[in-house]
């Protein structure tokens, strides 16, 4: 049973809903390395060094400060700072509902879960219902952690009976880069190459996503090598693959992602099989202190076209 990390109050107009707060994600175990002295292989602590005394300071004698020019400092007291922050009201106060696809999920940042508090169940259902019949989300303020956020709420489509709400925290807009910055050269498209790659997307189609189809293979390729590290078995080295070739012609790298650039291969006839055979029986016979293979009782020799001893005898 998930476990309530905060509480929080949902709060538009007059209405109230009591809610508590579960982490939507879990960071996976990923593999973290430390770094260790390499003579006696003790891992080592970090210190702060003073550059200008050239000597080591103590948490005690550290104070913030913000740079507001090159170099040039204020500095602040912990009860200074303590005053800066945001009080957290806990209190989701939604500003305005939204339709659900209006927000760009490039705003999203994390997620949890919300639950009604024992008295706000009905409050609670009814926000969800009237937001997912409507195909709505809000845009609510919230205070926590000395900071102010601005979160969606949304229904969760995987909740029991659909009523479930996630609360997501968003960017706001001065932390999102706009793509206004991204250099993109003009192209044409041809329309072939537009029906090709939309057979192609057709292809390898799903009409769902299933996030459990897909792993972390590289953590756990990793994590096997570390095993292996452990057991005092020595890690393979691999050399760098060699890097792929820029795709000059888009048609045929479409053709052959589809398929139709591959042909069958040409059987080789009975002559051009022969061939090979008898050079490269010639060439075993001719090997020194190469003695010819017996052959067992009964074993018939190997057959050769005519069209090849031909072709051996004037060779």
């Amino acid at each position: 049973m998930a476990r309530a990390i905060s509480t929080g109050t949902i709060s538009f107009g007059l209405v109230s809903i009591p809610v508590k707060l579960f982490s939507a994600t879990q960071s996976s175990a990923g593999v973290a390395f430390n770094l260790l002295h390499g003579k006696c292989g003790s891992r080592l602590k970090q210190q702060y060094v003073c550059p200008v005394d050239n000597e080591v300071v103590s948490r005690d004698d550290m104070v913030k400060g913000y740079e507001f020019a090159k170099d040039q400092y204020v500095t602040f007291t912990p009860d200074e700072l303590k005053a800066l922050e945001e009080k957290a009201t806990q209190s989701i106060e939604i500003a305005q509902f939204v339709p659900r696809e209006s927000i760009d999920p490039l705003y999203y940042e994390k997620a949890y879960y919300l639950g009604p508090e024992k008295g706000g169940e009905k409050a609670y259902r009814l926000l969800a219902t009237v937001m997912r019949e409507a195909n709505r989300a809000a845009v609510a303020r919230y205070a926590a952690r000395g900071k102010q956020y601005i979160v969606m709420l949304r229904v969760s489509d995987d909740a029991q009976g659909g009523v479930g709400i996630i609360m997501q925290t968003l960017l706001y807009a001065d932390e999102v880069r706009p793509f206004s910055e991204i250099p993109i050269p003009d192209a044409e498209v041809r329309e072939s190459e537009v029906k090709l790659a939309k057979q192609l997307v057709d292809q390898i189609g799903a009409e769902t996503f299933n996030p459990a189809d897909y792993e972390d293979d590289v953590r756990k390729r990793i994590q096997a090598d570390i095993d292996r590290k452990i057991a005092g078995k020595e890690i393979a080295t691999a050399p760098n693959p060699p890097e792929g070739g820029r795709v000059i012609d888009l048609m045929e790298a479409l053709k052959a992602s589809l398929g139709e650039g591959r042909r069958p291969a040409k059987a080789p006839s009975e002559a051009e099989t022969a061939e090979p055979i008898a050079s490269l029986a010639k060439a075993v016979d001719g090997v020194p202190g190469r003695k010819p293979a017996r052959r067992a009782a009964g074993d018939a020799a190997p057959t050769v076209a005519p069209e090849a001893r031909k072709r051996a005898s004037k060779r």
